[in-house]
């Protein structure tokens, strides 16, 4: 019975440290490019493709680029106080690393 117990026990303390270790993975993995922290960043994954996104909450008119790892990144677009840029790629290698400033 003891044996049980603490086999249940450690069982699920091993689980919930390998939800932790995700966890600040995934918190860690938040990309940001050099842009701004005023920008915010996101993406949005298909079956097909990734479309990486920054909206300008700066104030100001900038500069953007969708930075992408592994190739090409988006195009340079200017983006006024409020706007978002976008850029879509092909599912694969391609890792959405944020925005950055052209």
């Amino acid at each position: 019975m003891h044996t049980a117990f603490r086999s249940a026990i450690l069982t699920t303390g091993v689980a919930l440290s390998l939800l932790a270790l995700q966890g600040a993975a995934a918190a860690s993995a938040i990309p940001t490019g050099n842009a701004p922290s005023c920008v915010t960043v996101w993406q949005n994954t298909g079956t097909i493709t990734k479309t990486g996104y920054a909206r300008n909450d700066c104030g100001r008119t900038m500069n953007l680029k969708i930075v992408w790892a592994h190739g090409v990144d988006g195009s340079c677009q200017t983006a006024r106080a409020g706007d978002t840029i976008s850029s879509k790629v092909p599912r694969g290698p391609r890792n959405f690393d944020g925005a950055g400033l052209c």
